[in-house]
């Protein structure tokens, strides 16, 4: 798949005790989203983590990599050794959308920024791609990274 990039500074503290992130904490809290996630593995170098493994789907795959770069401490998150099995979904594996969210965002402004003028609508789209890691659409924040679904 690739590498993303995301905020170092910014995201949930995950663990106990220093900034920097540790495996197990962050497979732990990519774990308790209950994405599917149970045939990853999290691999830590430096402020880079490594996602090995495969999910079910993209959707999953897509969640995974916020799940686990919205933590403090991780500035980029590489899926080269994650593996999408398309024999249940039939479909090719595309690129994620992604959006880090800027000082006065919201939804609403979000959605209009990548789905156009007039579009604020879908703001809700945006929320629900992002579940359980979002728990209210007012709980965003700068430097926070959002999944962005396409729409039809």
């Amino acid at each position: 798949m690739g590498l993303f990039d995301f905020v170092k500074s910014v995201g949930k503290k995950v663990g106990i005790g220093n900034d920097e992130p540790q495996a197990g904490d962050l497979k732990k809290e990519l774990d308790s989203h209950n994405l599917g996630t149970d045939k990853v593995d999290v691999v830590i170098e430096g402020d880079k983590a490594i996602l090995k493994g495969s999910v079910t789907n993209q959707e999953i795959l897509e969640k995974a990599i916020i799940a686990v770069g919205n933590s403090l401490g991780v500035s980029k998150v590489d899926t080269g050794a994650l593996t999408v099995d398309n024999t249940t979904t039939g479909s090719v594996a595309k690129d994620p959308v992604f959006y880090t969210v800027k000082s006065g965002d919201n939804l609403w402004k979000i959605a209009e920024a990548v789905y156009g003028k007039g579009k604020g609508v879908k703001n809700t789209a945006i929320f629900e791609a992002n579940k359980p890691m979002l728990t209210s659409p007012d709980k965003i924040y700068p430097g926070q990274v959002l999944r962005i679904p396409s729409i039809d």
